[in-house]
């Protein structure tokens, strides 16, 4: 976290939570959502200023409950996800998010609309903690390139993902099951605070 931003908490210590304004789309992209874009349930207007962009990715934090937020000086600017707090791109056998940080990928899952779930740890983040990422879809064909994939898809395992020396099982996953299985909010409201 920023110093500045520490030392405006610090000042102003009661300012409300902000709820509904950004997001962080499918592709790790930052957008703004005013209220047409969210009585509406449009995705926003993507954030292009590569300054405010870092600003949050260095700010970007999680409280008790899994509900991610911009720290944006006092004010906490919870986060909606289009699918988990972190994406991954897969380049040259590297693991990354979109917030360049590394993953170390742990497990790996495919939910029923052929999204490719990471679970690992994110570089910076507490040792030992496990995360939920989406992998970028620009990245499916590689990955389903890099993968060996099973006949029959009704078992306990889809296919193997060959990543780094390693064979890791690409397990089912529900779409609607991953929030609670790895602990985030995907739309963090006001009344759960």
């Amino acid at each position: 976290m920023d110093e500045t931003v520490r030392q405006a908490m610090a000042r102003w210590p009661n300012v409300p939570n902000c709820y509904g304004w950004l997001a962080l789309d499918r592709r790790g992209q930052w957008r703004i959502r005013n209220e047409f874009a969210q009585q509406h349930g449009l995705s926003g207007d993507p954030i292009r200023h590569e300054a405010l962009i870092a600003f949050i990715e260095r700010n970007y934090l999680h409280d008790e409950r899994g509900a991610w937020y911009f720290q944006n000086g006092p004010q906490r600017v919870f986060v909606s996800l289009a699918y988990a707090p972190w994406i991954v791109r897969l380049h040259e056998g590297r693991l990354r998010t979109t917030t360049h940080r590394d993953f170390t990928l742990q497990a790996c899952y495919a939910d029923e609309h052929g999204n490719v779930l990471l679970a690992g740890e994110v570089d910076g983040e507490p040792p030992g903690t496990t995360h939920a990422a989406v992998l970028h879809d620009h990245d499916l064909d590689l990955f389903s390139s890099t993968s060996t994939w099973h006949a029959e898809a009704c078992g306990a395992e889809l296919g193997v993902f060959h990543h780094t020396g390693r064979d890791i099982p690409v397990e089912p996953i529900s779409e609607d099951e991953v929030p609670k299985r790895f602990g985030f909010v995907r739309q963090p409201a006001a009344a759960q605070a």
